[in-house]
């Protein structure tokens, strides 16, 4: 959630040794894992449920019994602390915070899809995806997609994809949670969700109030959810719609300078500021299968309303904006077997309406549409060879009825394409490659306060990554290392316009690095998993060459460990690293601090008795006073909240 409209405040690829060493080391002298009682799970593939033989290359998928396992309630804290995503501390106290892959900064939400269902959640503007206000107990899989994603997903995708799965469909007759929790600083959450099953028709229902002070003054946060949903599903069609509400209020605490942050990290010098958000989205889904032809779309329809109130001095600021966004995404695959091998081409259309009205008098609107084809090929048998070519043109015309603005209309176009394959060079061992271009347009946000006299121009990324994964589900092992080459990369430069800042194409740039991932099953009732990120985030040319960007930790790291032993009890401990990282207008690197670096530990121990189960939940255990958002050198500092207990109750039916 943002209730600002105007803009942000804001060598070679040597590591494959290094990465390939790591994952086979860690695996060394494991001959035989016991797979006893893990799940199969399938995942999306070219934007259908993916065929077991074509399951999507480098994707790491968090499943609905790892998010209860460890005990987090909403699905952005699921996606930081399980998928090891490296997240930002919201500035207006919400669950929702930044998420970054891959070391775009700032403007990582810009950098990164979110979708739902396959329903994208990113609008034409500033505005990070609420996932807060989607149900957990809904979430049946999170999907996430490292690497540039715009064939298939569009503008936006050069740091990847994250798809959030529901589940559809349920058993026979009713069932449901019912879980309570509540903890320090008056947080409380309250949710409710039912589904029933009757032959092809099945529905849910799912209600959710949560609220929290945090530990800050003026940080008040309260949310509602209300989500429901139905699918008739028979052979080889499937029909359904859901529909989603969400109220939220919000105090702001405002940003400290260190010295205010160091003297008292709780107070708040904005002690007036506050907003709003409300948003409601509906979704119509439908997919038919025709021999080897498969049919889906989707039809989805989203409204936001953001109301802020902000005092500077005497002089108060109030602001509401009303945006809406339409998309309709019809596609359809072709899987077909010859000779041995296996075939999926895949065809689609993109086509996404957005507007939004606000009380400045901006009236903005912007139509895409998109056309993408992707085909994919597996053969060589037992090394399970694997090539894949996509492509995809998109275009966008934009619009501000308001003149006086000086925000000219215009159309911009791009093209993606993406080159990706791998094989299994022995048993246990796969090895891939991606390569292909990425792209991000400018939003409605960035063109309304911009140094450039017309539009900002759209940027692209070259990609590459390879990687290689050993082991079976229980012991695996995937280490990639990539690189992103991105031109007219759209940020915020704080240096322009005398000091006051404006969105920009900054000169060329690059993101590369590594990522590990890795998941151990010890015995039969402990479960090892963690994520290791290394990035290097710089200019690569014009002045600034060689220098770093601002707000991107050079190392992040998350581990896991969850004891299951199967006799009611359980017990999930999660611990994360951040590393430095530049302050936020911190682009000559003059500053002579950094944001300091930081480790959070969490931790729950749950009792399963019968229908019930009660849970205990430690966050930042070592009370660690920390922060990961500043906007200035040694000022426009966001905290993070200190330690965190929270007992809890569920009951299941």
């Amino acid at each position: 959630m943002t209730f600002s409209a105007v803009s942000n405040s804001a060598p070679a690829l040597k590591p494959l040794a290094l990465a390939c060493a790591i994952s086979l080391s860690l695996l060394a002298g494991a001959a035989h894992a016991d797979e006893a009682g893990i799940a199969t799970v399938h995942v999306s593939g070219a934007r259908f449920p993916s065929d077991p033989a074509l399951p999507p290359v480098g994707a790491t998928v968090i499943s609905a019994a790892e998010i209860r396992s460890a005990g987090v309630n909403d699905v952005n804290a699921a996606i930081r602390k399980i998928g090891g995503v490296y997240g930002r501390q919201s500035l207006d106290g919400s669950p929702d915070f930044g998420l970054d892959l891959r070391g775009f900064g700032a403007n990582s939400g810009q950098n990164l899809v979110i979708l739902v269902d396959g329903v994208r959640l990113n609008g034409n503007e500033l505005a990070g995806a609420a996932l807060s206000t989607l149900p957990i107990d809904t979430v049946e899989r999170i999907e996430i997609t490292r690497g540039g994603s715009s064939v298939l997903y569009g503008e936006g995708a050069t740091g990847g994809v994250i798809n959030i799965v529901t589940k559809r469909g349920a058993e026979p007759g009713y069932h449901g949670t019912v879980s309570l929790e509540g903890g320090q600083f008056d947080q409380h959450d309250a949710r409710l969700a039912l589904r029933h099953g009757a032959g092809p028709l099945s529905f849910d229902l799912a209600a959710n109030h949560q609220g929290t002070d945090h530990d800050r003054e003026n940080n008040r946060f309260r949310q509602k959810t209300l989500n429901a949903g139905f699918q008739w599903a028979q052979d080889a069609t499937r029909l359904g719609m859901r529909v989603e509400g969400a109220r939220q209020n919000a105090r702001f605490p405002g940003s400290l300078t260190l010295d205010q942050f160091n003297l008292d990290p709780h107070q708040t010098k904005t002690p007036n500021d506050f907003g709003a958000v409300d948003s409601d989205r509906v979704m119509a889904f439908a997919a038919h299968r025709v021999g080897s032809v498969e049919l889906a779309a989707e039809l989805s329809h989203r409204e936001r309303e953001v109301m802020s109130h902000y005092v500077f001095g005497g002089f108060v600021s109030e602001a509401t904006y009303h945006s809406r966004q339409t998309q309709f995404s019809p596609r359809l695959r072709q899987l077909s077997r010859f000779g041995g091998m296996l075939n999926e081409f895949v065809a689609g259309v993109d086509l996404i309406r957005w507007e939004r009205s606000t009380t400045f008098d901006s009236n903005a609107s912007q139509d895409s549409k998109a056309l993408y084809l992707r085909d994919e090929l597996r053969f060589g048998g037992a090394r399970n060879a694997r090539l894949a070519l996509g492509a995809r043109h998109e275009r966008f015309d934009k619009e501000e009825d308001n003149a006086n603005l000086g925000v000219p209309d215009g159309e911009q176009s791009e093209n993606g394409w993406s080159l990706e394959g791998s094989v299994d060079p022995v048993a246990g061992v796969t090895v891939h490659a991606k390569a292909g271009q990425s792209y991000r347009m400018p939003n409605a946000d960035e063109n309304g306060y911009r140094a450039s006299q017309g539009l900002l121009d759209a940027q692209t990324s070259r990609d590459l990554e390879l990687g290689v994964t050993v082991g079976s589900d229980a012991r695996r092992v995937s280490a990639r290392v990539f690189r992103h080459r991105l031109r007219n990369e759209i940020f915020f430069d704080p240096t322009l316009s005398g000091g006051f800042g404006a969105n920009t194409n900054l000169d060329p740039t690059r993101r590369q690095g590594f990522e590990v991932d890795a998941r151990l099953d010890v015995g039969a009732n402990l479960r090892l998993s963690g994520h290791v990120q290394h990035v290097q985030a710089e200019f690569t040319g014009g002045p600034n060459a060689g220098r770093e960007m601002v707000l991107v930790p050079k190392n992040v790291a998350t581990a896991r460990l969850a004891w299951l032993p199967r006799n009611g009890h359980s017990a999930d401990v999660g611990v994360q690293y951040v590393s430095t990282q530049r302050y936020g207008n911190d682009f000559g690197n003059t500053c002579g601090a950094r944001i300091p670096s930081y480790t959070t530990v969490d931790a729950r121990y749950a009792l399963k008795l019968g229908a019930w189960e009660v849970a205990a939940n430690g966050l930042n255990l070592t009370d660690r006073q920390y922060f990961s958002q500043a906007f200035g050198c040694r000022s426009g500092i966001y905290p993070s909240d200190g330690r965190q207990l929270k007992l809890s109750a569920r009951y299941d039916f």
